[in-house]
């Protein structure tokens, strides 16, 4: 779900660089981070605890980059 939530706000333009204020043109490295990993009797499963990404600006003359979980603070509604 998260994964849909960047997507969308980077084809949006939505999420902002901090550093020159202009949308971020993509992101790497996306990953979900495990909260717990259960296994046993036929059933198991995994829960996830957030994600985290490299936001990277990609804009002329901005070189900014962030791998963050806080990724959500970029978006701009």
């Amino acid at each position: 779900m998260s994964q849909k939530v960047i997507e969308a706000a980077i084809k949006d333009k939505k999420m902002i660089c901090p550093k020159c204020n202009q949308p971020v043109t993509k992101y790497e490295k996306y990953i979900d981070m495990c909260g717990s990993v259960w296994d046993g009797a036929g059933d198991s499963g995994m829960q996830t605890q957030g994600s985290m990404v490299t936001l990277i600006c990609g804009n002329a003359g901005c070189s900014w980059e962030e791998r963050t979980e806080f990724w959500d603070s970029y978006i701009e509604e």
